[in-house]
This record gives C-alpha cells, structure tokens and sequence, in this order.
C-alpha cells in the first residue's frame, strides 16, 4: 500500500515537472500554400507567348515553417526557426534544393535584441519588407532584382534589435551560399576558405525607424566571390554590393510606398560589371473589407547603357477567410535596347522584348 502511495507520488511529481517544462517553451507549425496560372506573351525571340503554372511565386513563396521559443528567465529565450520552400508547380524544394532553404538558424532573443546563428533572411531582405507594397509577387521588383526575395545568407552571424521606434541589424557570413544549384537562391560560393576569409564574405547593415503612421529605412550589403561562383564573381575580390533607402507612409487608408536600390557589381572580368538604380513606387488601398488594390511602378536604369526596363503591375486580392484568399495580377514590362527582364520571377522574355501578362490563383495560409 505505501509503494503503491509512494509510485503514485512519484509519478504526479514527474507529471507536474515535465508539465512546468512544456510550458516554458512553444513551438509553431506555419505556412504558405501559394499556387497560380500565368500567361505572358514574348516569352521567346520569335514572340511566343507561354501558359504555365509557376515555380518561383505566385503571390507570395510557398513554405513551410517551425518557429519555436524557450523562456529561459530573467526575459532571455531561446529561439530558433526552420523554415523549407516549395515549389508548388511540382512539389520541389526551394531556395537551391535545401531542405530549410528559406531559413535555418537558432540563437537567444532579449530586451537587447536577437542573436542568430546559421541561414537566415540578411538585411536587404527586411529593408524593403513595409516599403514594397506587391512583395515577392509573380509581377513585381523581384523580376527585375531576383536577389531581393533571396536575400539570404549562409553560415551567417545575425543580430536584430527594436528599440521604441528605431530598428538597427546586421549579419556576417563566412560564406554566403554553399549551394551550387543555379539560380538567384544558389550561386556556388560557400567560402569558410583557409587562408583567405574574404573569399564569400558578405556583410549586411540594416538603419530604420518606423511608426504606424510612416517609416524609413536603409540598408548596406556587400558581397564577395570566389572561384566558381555565379554572376562573375569568380575571385575574392570581385563583389557585389547594394545601397536602399526605403520608405511608406499613410495616407488615410493608402499606405504608399517608395525606394532606390543602387548597385554596382565589380566582376573579375569588366564584361560583367554593372552598375544600376532601381527606383520605385507603389500604393496599396483596400476598396472594400475583404477586397485589396495593389499597383506598382518600377523603373530599371543601368548606367552608361540603353539597356534600361520599366515595369507596371496592379494586384487584385479577395479574402475569402482571414487565412484565405484569391487574386489577380497584370503588368508589363517595357525592355529597351538589349534588356530582357521578363515580367514573370523566373521567366523568359525575348530580348529587346515588351512582355504583358496576366495571372491569377488562390493562397492559404496556416
């Protein structure tokens, strides 16, 4: 009888334990299930046009996320997120075949702000988060810069903080990008090389301050090469660095918003330099309740060449739910000289070549 009392015991003090335990920490299931249909026209040199489902977007990147938290007292927690893209067309992982593409990193979180160690989304990607009011959808700044919605960095030092209205971050990485995929999310230059640590460094810097009202931000990314790494950046003196400065503002229920990104790109060989700016502007209003109007206007502008591009996209999105929704798209993108940015994020166009479009899909969210 006093065995049976005394494991009883034992067993409610393990229950209340293990109870306490669970309750000082929280993880998070999330995601984006995103998919579409899209036609462009000038999709080649002949002038056909393409319908297709598409991989990159449609209005936003399909992932799928576990966010998890650890109170460890005196208001420090432990967190970390794992978060993998999905390539809806066919069911792949994104972000160069990675399994947590999107974002992989763990670190502790205070009244001082955030560490974080490991993948993570750098500071260009935050910079233009309230200023783009179209995001990464299929028609935006994302076909013209595919950098900005892959604005990512491996093997990266990260920190964040909020401070009343000022925000400051910035990460370091030893090496950028380690895969060799191809594409924007995967330019083959891991770097963590002996003997030379500026060989895929990359450091980003992030300044803003923001009200419900308005906000502006700016930000600082260089990024250095090695052998083998994409866009020409094939030693550890090439580089490609971007300057931003964003802002949006209120103005009754129409949240404007505007910035500049300058580029300049020094390449190992003077063929692949390029030196930009990327200027736009957009406006997002809600028409009724459950029925938003997104436009945008975008202008590409490399410098000493005719090769410029301009872009208009307007967005049409009903909420079916709070976690639901469907939408339109239509733009157009107006390619001068030898430009051939295609309107569509991962798309062809002709060169020299306008491309219009239009799309349209649904989006949940959970």
């Amino acid at each position: 009888m006093k065995k049976t009392a005394l494991g009883g015991a034992i067993a409610m003090i393990g229950c209340l334990a293990c109870h306490a335990a669970t309750a000082q920490s929280n993880v998070t299931i999330y995601g984006i299930v995103d998919s579409g249909v899209v036609y462009t026209n000038n999709a080649n040199a002949a002038g056909n046009s393409a319908v297709k489902v598409p991989s990159l977007t449609s209005s936003f990147p399909s992932r799928l996320g576990f966010r998890g938290t650890e109170d460890l007292g005196d208001g420090l927690q432990a967190v970390f997120v794992l978060e993998s893209g999905i390539g809806m067309d066919t069911g792949t992982m994104g972000q160069g075949n990675r399994l947590f593409g999107r974002q992989a990193n763990v670190g502790l979180k205070g009244s001082y702000g955030t560490l974080t160690l490991g993948r993570q989304n750098n500071m260009t990607f935050l910079a233009t988060l309230k200023s783009d009011v179209l995001g990464p959808n299929l028609f935006s700044i994302s076909s013209i810069d595919p950098y900005i919605p892959n604005a990512r960095s491996d093997n990266a030092i990260g920190y964040l903080g909020t401070f009343s209205d000022f925000t400051v971050g910035a990460t370091y990485s030893f090496g950028r990008d380690a895969s060799s995929a191809g594409g924007p999310a995967a330019t083959n230059c891991p770097g963590e090389v002996a003997g030379n640590a500026k060989a895929c460094r990359q450091v980003t810097a992030l300044a803003g301050y923001n009200t419900a009202r308005f906000g502006i931000t700016t930000s600082y990314d260089i990024m250095y090469g090695n052998t083998g790494a994409a866009a020409g950046l094939t030693t550890s003196d090439s580089s490609d660095r971007r300057t931003t400065l964003n802002g949006y503002a209120m103005a009754g229920e129409v949240r404007i918003g505007a910035g500049i990104m300058a580029r300049k790109k020094k390449a190992a060989t003077r063929a692949n330099d390029l030196e930009s700016n990327l200027i736009y502007v957009g406006a997002s209003y809600p028409l009724l309740p459950l029925l938003t109007l997104d436009g945008q206007v975008a202008r590409h502008d490399v410098k000493d060449s005719g090769n410029d591009s301009t872009l208009v996209a307007l967005r049409l999105t009903y909420f079916l739910s709070k976690r639901t929704a469907v939408y339109s798209s239509i733009g157009r993108m107006k390619n001068a000289g030898q430009a051939a940015i295609a309107l569509d994020a991962g798309g062809t166009v002709g060169t020299g070549l306008n491309q219009s479009g239009v799309s349209a899909g649904i989006r949940h969210s959970f």
